[in-house]
C-alpha cells in the first residue's frame, strides 16, 4: 500500500476512534497517543501496554487497510522518523514487557540491521573510503556521550595500527583545539545520532571551514552532521531498547579497521610494536 503520512494516519484513526466498534474505536484513540509504544512493541507487547487482546491490535491494522500488525508497526516507525521521539518515550513503551518479548523484538532488530551494515550497497560504500583514510594526513574521531565510546574505540584501535590517527578529544575545549587545525589532508570521522549531539554538529561546521572531510557516521542522510558531508554512512539503529542500537557503528568501524589494516603494509608491525611495548611494562595480565 501507498506510504501514509503522519497526517493521514491520524485522520485515519480518529476516524475509527469515532465510528469504529466500542474496542476498536477506544483503542484507535490509544494509540493517538501512544505512537511511540506501536513503533517499539510487538503484537502481544503492545496489547498488554494498552489493556486490550491481541486480536483488536490486528484488527485495527487491517481497519487501516495494513496486511498486518507488521506493515502497520513499520508504517508508524517510518512517519516517526520526521518527528524527534525522546528516549524517555521509547523508555515508557517498554514499561511492564516481559524479558522474553523485549528480548524476542530486540533480537529481531538487530538482524535486520545486522543485514543492511552486511549488505553489498554497506560493504561498496565502506570500500571507498578506505584508501583516503589511510593516505589523510590525519584521522579525527569525534563524538560525545553515549558514542563517546564508539569515536574512543576507532581512535584508540586505529592509533595502534596507523600513524595518522588522532587520540580522541574528552578534554573541555579539546574538540574545538584539534578540529581548528584540520585541513583539507585531513578526514574528522562524526559519530552522532537522533538526539543529535550540539558538540558534535558544530565540531562538523568548524571542520568544514577549516576544509576537512567529514565522515559522517549517523542514523539519517538528513542529519545535522551529514549536510555538507564527504562521505555518509548511514546506521540502521532500530530496536525496542530505549537508546538507539550502537551495535552497528560498532560493527562499521571494526569493518573499516580491519579493510584498512589488510591494504597496509605497516599495520601488523605497528600492532607489534604496540603489543611489545605494553608487555614490557606488564600491562597485560598472562594467564
Amino acid at each position: 500500500m501507498a506510504m501514509k503520512s503522519l497526517e493521514k494516519l491520524n485522520a485515519d484513526l480518529t476516524r475509527i476512534a469515532s465510528e469504529g466498534t466500542p474496542a476498536l474505536a477506544s483503542f484507535a484513540s490509544w494509540v493517538l497517543d501512544h505512537y511511540a509504544e506501536v513503533a517499539f512493541n510487538s503484537i502481544r507487547g503492545l496489547a498488554e501496554q494498552a489493556g486490550v487482546n491481541s486480536n483488536t491490535v490486528i484488527r485495527l491494522a487491517k481497519e487501516l487497510g495494513f496486511d498486518g500488525y507488521d506493515a502497520f508497526r513499520s508504517e508508524i516507525q517510518t512517519a516517526l522518523r520526521s518527528r524527534t521521539i525522546d528516549y524517555s518515550a521509547r523508555a515508557a513503551a517498554l514499561h511492564n514487557r516481559t524479558g522474553t518479548d523485549v528480548f524476542s523484538d530486540l533480537i529481531a532488530a538487530n538482524r535486520a540491521n545486522a543485514e543492511v551494515v552486511f549488505s553489498a550497497e554497506m560493504q561498496s560504500l565502506l570500500e571507498g573510503v578506505i584508501e583516503p583514510m589511510l593516505a589523510a594526513r590525519r584521522v579525527h574521531s569525534i563524538g560525545v556521550r553515549s558514542c563517546y565510546s564508539i569515536a574512543h574505540y576507532f581512535s584508540y584501535v586505529g592509533g595502534m595500527a596507523f600513524g595518522n590517527f588522532a587520540t580522541v578529544p574528552a578534554q573541555p575545549g579539546a574538540i574545538m583545539d584539534q578540529l581548528s587545525q584540520v585541513g583539507p589532508d585531513d578526514i574528522v570521522v562524526a559519530i552522532s545520532f537522533e538526539h543529535y549531539s550540539t558538540e558534535v554538529v558544530r565540531a562538523c561546521q568548524i571542520a568544514r571551514d577549516c576544509g576537512g572531510r567529514i565522515l559522517a557516521l549517523t542514523d539519517s542522510h538528513r542529519s545535522p552532521i551529514a549536510r555538507g558531508a564527504w562521505q555518509v554512512i548511514p546506521l540502521p539503529m532500530a530496536g525496542p531498547q530505549f537508546m538507539p542500537s550502537l551495535n552497528s557503528a560498532f560493527i562499521v568501524v571494526e569493518m573499516l579497521l580491519a579493510a584498512m589494516a589488510a591494504r597496509s603494509g605497516q599495520a601488523a608491525q605497528n600492532v607489534r610494536d604496540f603489543e611489545a611495548r605494553i608487555q614490557r611494562f606488564g600491562g597485560y595480565v598472562r594467564v
